[in-house]
């Protein structure tokens, strides 16, 4: 469908009405609003990329401190880490966060026992232990306390310590029942896993290593050993293995961890590449990211140059390299879904993340394979399979560790099931984000951490994320209700309500841009495209219901003559109130695109609307002569007369960049639009097909029926379409995303995989045009603010197990 560029461009006389001059002033207004009451929330988010603070973990410290210095066997390597803890204890007598949750009072005690060992171990801070003491005996019993969220590894490290702390003349406060049921839980945790002997079992032991210090097979773990000398970048894991082999890369990664945060250590180092993808992730989720765009291409350009040099810190992690393959990947940069091999569902199983059943991990690789744009993509397919299947059938025995001790973790998988990628519209996925956002974010692996620009400050960081989120949201959405009322307005003066067999669906054509193209500054491309839906919907049901074929071929005949008095024209009153809007819609596009462009681009829609019309009429006779078409001859109209052309292509014109002759007249852009379309004809023929075929109408799942000799039944034939609506819209996503020879704007061709998330999301379940269904969505988008006070209410931690 190109859009040719006429060489001698016609003016209309008609003008913006002052309605319009209204609203762009409005817009303006709003946006200069918006800029100044949020820049201060923008500016102090851009401050967060320079540096990712990682909490410092009492329970790691301490394990350094234990490490005998090398000269002299009775005073600490790390004296530092010892003095941090004597300077660290909180005032209840444990150490930890301050601000724990009630869930998390196992994570409390070991980081304290640990504590207390590291003191006795060089003989210092009796007062200290003392109160470290009382606070275990006061807190014991929560270690048999289901409800709790114990650390990974909690049921072999701390008897393990509590062993340890006997050999040290300890004298813990713990009943004998109490250690008894801790031992048994060790050892049956033990036994369960020798039993198996899987690679995964293997790998969780490396990774609790200090908790079994009698009996481990200290080389057999070196493979655990990363380049940059650590296990599993645990500072606690790689103190122990130094403590037994004296491995000098151990040591040094000790050191440069202690380099960075001074007199203590975190529990994860290094994280600031999945810290970073998790901001960006988490803007775009949130909808903000659009006010950060330096700071996220810095981000990216340095994930892609590590993702090359193939670095384990993004390899060796499944949630780190799935997230950094799908934002990569939807980011225009060329990524290649092999490194996704290792963690196909045998091999996942056999990893860490797999033994500890991380349901975090598979949610990012579900999400990761669902960015397919090559047909080659086998690892993603395979990927998508086994991840879709056990976040259906068993994410609900997964236990929720590491990335994902949330209270909405289970609305995360929810909205990841039932809105992929291609059907997820942006400001429902934003609103949707919103509401699930726990301002208070808690992670937990052998101990609890968090980041944040600064971790003293309660994670001030995501208050930040939702404040401006919501400011966003609710300034655009109130842009959003003038342009609606406008268009209410141009509905009824253009006599549009009076067409008694056109359905009236302004709020859902509104809707449909609105959910996706938000941006206060995009007023026109927005008002285009409704604009163009309405007379699209209208125009459909005039051809198919709401007129004869003279009224039919009249209203083709004006659109062809264009400069008629339409007060003159012997027409009937229906063809007049179409002509008339079609007409001054399209010469209000040619006038706003004279800004954008430097050139009317109205003979341009003409043509748009021309081949939408005659497509119309030749459906309309098939109809009338009962023609049955061949499957390409109907596919080759019906991309057409689907409806698509005369609502995205105009807002070509209006998003911004600049289309010359050239790029009107690309196949990428017939490429685009044909894949578009086709993808969204054949979803909306399988969910209207019961209802067309008991009204006598063909489409593509009747025709193929037919054309079948009595082979395929509406089943295989649905089956089929929706093998090429797939192919389509991986194809579509490709063009999309590709740069490299592209000559079409990337704003631009965002535009057909927005229409495409439309047509995914309205035909998803059944005619949801039609249908009354979308309304509570509309609503949210369009009519309902966000109101931050009861975000930041329902957000507060509800940690589930």
């Amino acid at each position: 469908m190109s859009l040719s560029h006429f060489t001698t461009p016609i003016y209309c006389t008609s003008s913006l009405t002052s309605e319009s001059l209204m609203i762009a002033s409005n817009v303006k207004k709003k946006k200069n609003s918006t800029a100044l009451c949020l820049e201060d929330t923008k500016e102090r988010i851009k401050n967060m990329f320079n540096k990712v603070e990682l909490s410092v973990s009492s329970y790691d410290t301490a394990w350094v401190a234990m490490i005998p210095s090398q000269t002299s066997p009775q005073a600490p390597f790390f004296p530092q880490c010892l003095n941090w803890l004597l300077d660290n204890q909180l005032f209840d007598g444990s150490w930890g966060f301050s601000d724990r949750h009630p869930l998390l009072m196992n994570d409390a005690l070991l980081s304290t026992l640990a504590s207390i060992l590291a003191l006795k171990r060089w003989g210092i801070g009796d007062d200290q232990i003392n109160r470290g003491l009382q606070f275990i005996e006061s807190n014991i019993a929560s270690i048999n306390d289901e409800k709790q969220h114990p650390p990974i590894g909690f049921n072999i490290l701390f008897p393990s310590l509590i062993e340890y702390a006997q050999i040290l003349g300890i004298n813990l406060p713990l009943g004998a029942t109490s250690l008894e049921a801790m031992i048994q839980k060790k050892d049956i945790e033990l036994q369960r896993g020798f039993q198996s002997n899987s690679e995964g079992w293997k790998a969780y032991l490396a990774y609790c290593s200090e908790g079994m210090q009698k009996s481990r097979d200290w080389e057999m773990i070196m493979k655990y050993q990363r380049k940059n000398g650590s296990l599993f970048n645990s500072p606690a894991s790689t103190a122990a293995v130094y403590n037994h082999l004296k491995n000098t890369d151990c040591v040094n990664y000790l050191q440069s961890v202690l380099e960075k945060f001074g007199n203590a250590v975190p529990t994860v180092y290094p994280l600031d590449i999945y810290a970073r993808l998790c901001m960006v992730d988490t803007l775009e989720k949130l909808g903000i990211n659009h006010h950060f765009k330096e700071e996220i291409r810095s981000v990216l350009d340095e994930t892609y140059r590590l993702w090359q040099q193939e670095v384990e810190e993004i390899l060796l992690d499944p949630t780190t390299c799935a997230m950094a393959f799908r934002i990569l990947r939807l980011n225009g940069y060329n990524v290649s879904s092999d490194p996704l091999y290792q963690y196909l569902e045998d091999n996942f199983e056999n990893s860490l993340k797999g033994y500890l059943k991380d349901i975090g991990a598979v949610l990012e690789l579900y999400k990761a394979s669902q960015v397919i744009i090559y047909p080659e993509e086998s690892v993603l397919v395979r990927l998508n399979s086994w991840t879709g299947h056990l976040l259906k059938q068993e994410s609900s025995h997964f236990r929720l560790y590491a990335d994902k001790l949330r209270s909405y973790v289970d609305c995360e998988v929810k909205d990841a099931l039932n809105f992929p990628h291609y059907a997820n519209w942006e400001r429902l996925l934003n609103r949707r984000s919103m509401e699930h956002y726990n301002v208070e974010e808690t992670r937990i692996l052998k101990t609890s951490y968090r980041w944040a620009s600064s971790c003293s400050s309660r994670n001030l960081a995501n208050q930040e994320f939702l404040k401006l989120a919501v400011e966003d949201f609710n300034i655009c959405q109130s842009i959003h209700s003038e342009e609606l009322k406008q268009l209410s307005r141009w509905v009824e003066e253009s006599k549009l309500d009076k067409l008694k067999f056109a359905r009236q669906k302004l709020d859902y054509c509104y809707f449909s841009i609105a959910a996706a193209l938000f941006s206060p500054e995009l007023s026109d491309a927005r008002i285009s495209w409704t604009k163009n839906a309405v007379l699209a919907t209208v125009v459909d049901d005039f051809f198919d219901v709401g007129s004869s074929e003279e009224e039919q071929k009249k209203l083709i005949q004006l659109v062809e003559e264009w400069d008629v008095d339409i007060n003159t024209v012997c027409c009937s009153e229906i063809v007049k109130i179409i002509f008339s809007a079609v007409h001054s819609t399209i010469c209000e596009i040619g006038v706003k695109s004279i800004k954008r462009q430097g050139r009317n681009v109205k003979n341009n829609v003409i043509k748009i609307w021309l081949n939408l019309m005659q497509s119309m009429f030749r459906e309309a006779q098939w109809s009338r002569t009962n023609t049955v078409p061949t499957i390409d001859e109907y596919m080759q109209n019906a991309c057409i007369s689907f409806g698509l052309g005369p609502i995205v292509l105009p807002a070509l014109y209006l998003v911004g960049p600049k289309l010359s002759n050239d790029d009107t007249e690309n196949h990428e852009l017939d490429c685009l639009y044909e894949l578009m379309s086709t993808g969204g004809r054949l979803l909306n023929d399988i969910q209207t097909f019961k209802r067309e075929s008991a009204q006598g109408k063909l489409n593509a799942v009747s025709l193929h029926i037919i054309h079948g000799n009595g082979v395929i039944t509406a089943e295989d034939a649905i089956k089929d379409m929706k093998v090429i609506i797939e192919d389509k819209r991986r194809e579509l996503l490709r063009l999309v995303l590709q740069e490299k020879g592209s000559v079409v704007p990337r704003d631009c061709k965002e535009l057909f995989w927005k229409m495409n998330k439309a047509s995914d999301l309205f035909y998803m379940k059944d005619d949801g045009f039609t249908s009354l269904e979308m309304h509570s969505s509309v609503n949210a988008v369009i009519k309902e603010p966000v109101v931050l006070s009861e975000l930041l209410v329902d957000s507060q931690p509800n940690l589930v197990g």
